[in-house]
């Protein structure tokens, strides 16, 4: 028996296309949202993650930047106990150096020499005096240069005064006398170097 179909096969092909189109569409649209989505994912798996990294690194950072102040203030405190020990040592050595200097100066000082005012500053030592004549002070210029503890005298003036003294008959005799200036350096050991300065020394000879 013949069946014969009286629908327009032409109008069903076009609604089968359609319907296919339409199913393909939606399938593209669901696969397209789903990669969307996996892409969101993995990028806010990313991003979550190198937050992290940069919450471990800023602690690390932190703990780091709290190490160093604490290395630069003991950096500090080494260097403010090595200033008081060379205090003390100055202080020390100053000392003897004081009385070494007293009795220098007397052992060199001529006769027919006598001093008015004596200073000391930080390396030298300025001597104000008299003397009956000009030959003395250079006498005592070389005596304090082969000091082992001078160096270096400088004459800074000299001139001639009046001084009166009084015999034991109380009369009046004028002696002309020069009144002098003169400073001369002391004579110091050279500091022996920091340990830890050396070593760092040989280090960069070592390096180079």
């Amino acid at each position: 028996m013949i069946r014969i179909n009286l629908l327009p096969h032409r109008e069903q092909k076009r609604k089968a296309r359609a319907t296919r189109f339409a199913i393909l569409s939606v399938v593209a649209v669901a696969v397209g949202l789903g990669l969307v989505g996996v892409a969101y994912a993995m990028v806010s798996a990313q991003i979550a993650n190198q937050e992290e990294r940069n919450a471990f690194l800023e602690e690390e950072n932190a703990k780091l930047e709290k190490q160093i102040a604490e290395i630069e203030t003991l950096k500090k405190e080494r260097q403010l106990l090595l200033d008081r020990k060379k205090v003390v040592e100055r202080l020390q050595s100053n000392r003897a150096e004081s009385v070494q200097i007293f009795d220098q100066i007397v052992r060199q000082m001529p006769e027919g020499m006598y001093l008015r005012e004596f200073k000391q500053s930080t390396d030298s030592v300025t001597l104000i005096g008299y003397t009956q004549s000009s030959a003395r002070v250079s006498t005592l210029m070389r005596s304090l240069n082969d000091s082992p503890i001078f160096e270096q005298p400088n004459l800074v003036q000299i001139e001639v005064v009046q001084n009166k003294e009084r015999d034991a008959k109380q009369s009046a005799i004028s002696q002309r006398l020069s009144e002098f200036t003169l400073t001369v350096r002391i004579t110091r050991e050279e500091p022996e170097p920091d340990p830890s300065t050396r070593k760092g020394g040989k280090a960069k000879e070592a390096g180079k």
